[in-house]
C-alpha cells in the first residue's frame, strides 16, 4: 500500500498514514497539497492522506477546492492527536536554545511557551522539514517544533514534550482513494453541492436532512471560480449513500440543488472524529 502524504518524512501526515494502515505501509512525501492529489489520479500511490480541519486552526480550504478539481473518493477519515515536540541536536539543552523554527502553526500553536523562554521565532515551509533544516545546519542554540516522529526520522534529541498551549489540538486527515468503498455503519457522507440563488435555498437544502433525523457534523461554503458571490457547500452527515435513509435524502437534495456530487461514503473515525 502506497500513501501520499504532503511534507517531508516525520511529518504529522505520514504519522497520521503509519497510525491508519500500520507500519507496513510505504509512505509518499508530496512537496505540496496538489501534487498529493496528482499522485493518487496518475496511480503513482494507491491512496492519500489530506488533512482537511484542525480543531485549533480550522479548515484547510485548499484541501476543499482540490476536492472539487479532482475525480477522487473519500475511503476513510482519520483523527490525530497533534502532541508539539521541542526537538534539538543531541547534547543541546534548553539553556542554549536562543531560537525555535517551525512550521507557522506549530509556532502559534505554541506561542506562549515559546514566549515564557524569551526565544526568537524562524518560519520553516514544514515542522519536519525544520527538523531537516536544522540538522543539516549543524545549529547548536537552535530548536524544531515538530512530531516525536520527526526527531527519530532525523536522529534528533527531543528536549521537551507537548510543548503546545492547547492539549485539544487534533487534525483530521480524509483517505482519497481512486474507487470508492461501501462502508458498514457508523459512518460519514462528504459531499458538495450548489444552489439556485433563490429565498429560503439554503435552508430547503437543509431541511432534507432534518426531516429524517439525520446529524450534519460539518458544513463549509467555498467561492465558486468565476462566479463572484456565488457558493458551493460542502457537507459532511452521519448517515451512508447506500442506506435508504442517506439515498432519500441525497434524492431530495438532487431536487433543490443545481448541482449535486457525493465525494463518498466511509468510515468515521474512532475518537475524536466528531
Amino acid at each position: 500500500m502506497r500513501v501520499a502524504f504532503q511534507g517531508e518524512p516525520g511529518a504529522y501526515s505520514e504519522a497520521a498514514a503509519l497510525q491508519h494502515f500500520g507500519a507496513g505501509a510505504e509512505t509518499v512525501p508530496c512537496e505540496t497539497f496538489d501534487d498529493l492529489f496528482a499522485r493518487v489520479a496518475s496511480r503513482d500511490a494507491d491512496c492519500a492522506m489530506a488533512p482537511i480541519e484542525n480543531s485549533l486552526a480550522g479548515s484547510i480550504h485548499q484541501n476543499y477546492d482540490l476536492l472539487a478539481r479532482h475525480a477522487l473518493h473519500i475511503v476513510g477519515e482519520h483523527v490525530l492527536r497533534v502532541e508539539h515536540c521541542l526537538i534539538a541536536a543531541h547534547g543541546v539543552t534548553l539553556d542554549d536554545v536562543q531560537l525555535v523554527m517551525s512550521h507557522p502553526q506549530a509556532l502559534a500553536q505554541c506561542d506562549h511557551y515559546i514566549r515564557a523562554h524569551g526565544w526568537k521565532r524562524e518560519v520553516g515551509y514544514d515542522t519536519a522539514g525544520s527538523v531537516k533544516m536544522l540538522q543539516a545546519s549543524g545549529k547548536r542554540d537552535t530548536a524544531a517544533i515538530a512530531s516525536e516522529r520527526a526527531a527519530q526520522v532525523y536522529a534528533m534529541q527531543i528536549l521537551a514534550r507537548n510543548v503546545e498551549d492547547n492539549p485539544q489540538n487534533f487534525t483530521r486527515f480524509l483517505v482519497l482513494a481512486r474507487e470508492p468503498v461501501e462502508p458498514v455503519q457508523p459512518c460519514k457522507t462528504s459531499i458538495v453541492f450548489t444552489l439556485h440563488n433563490v429565498p429560503g435555498a439554503l435552508f430547503k437544502a437543509l431541511s432534507v436532512f432534518a426531516l429524517r433525523d439525520i446529524d450534519l457534523t460539518k458544513i463549509e461554503s467555498r467561492p465558486i471560480p468565476g462566479a463572484p458571490w456565488e457558493y458551493m457547500f460542502y457537507l459532511d452527515f452521519a448517515e451512508s449513500a447506500y442506506e435508504e435513509r442517506g439515498k432519500r435524502a441525497l434524492a431530495h437534495l438532487a431536487e433543490i440543488a443545481s448541482m449535486l456530487r457525493v465525494f463518498g461514503s466511509y468510515p468515521r473515525a474512532e475518537g475524536n472524529g466528531k
